[in-house]
């Protein structure tokens, strides 16, 4: 199953409002790019541990000697669990997504504040 590299950057969105002189105060709300971007992530990171979880479901049982095997098969299998993945990630089945998305802000968040006390030179 081909799974591509999710590697966000949620600060960079934070150190550019910085750089506008548009600075969060400890405890303010978070803005929805940043928020619209961790969603985005966590359900792609759900998505790829999905597949992952289904590509090792398939390693453990049999072949299925009914549609006679072989690249193509192979090829259509992998795109189907793809989906399969895309589906459970997009439904929140696992809810996995949530629980990520939950921490990726309050990561971001406590980057916020530091960023903050940083920039406004108190320790």
């Amino acid at each position: 199953m081909d799974c591509k590299v999710v590697s966000p950057d949620l600060t960079a969105g934070i150190e550019q409002n910085f750089n506008k002189k548009e600075v969060l105060k400890p405890g303010a709300e978070l803005d929805e790019k940043t928020r619209a971007s961790a969603r985005k992530v966590a359900r792609e990171f759900e998505a790829v541990f999905t597949g992952f979880m289904l590509k090792s479901m398939r390693e453990t049982v049999g072949k299925d000697t009914l549609t006679g095997g072989g690249r193509g098969e192979e090829v259509y299998r992998s795109l189907l669990d793809q989906e399969y993945a895309l589906t459970v990630a997009q439904q929140g089945s696992l809810g996995l997504a949530s629980t990520i998305e939950k921490q990726i802000l309050e990561d971001a968040s406590r980057r916020a504040v530091k960023i903050h006390k940083d920039t406004s030179g108190s320790r």
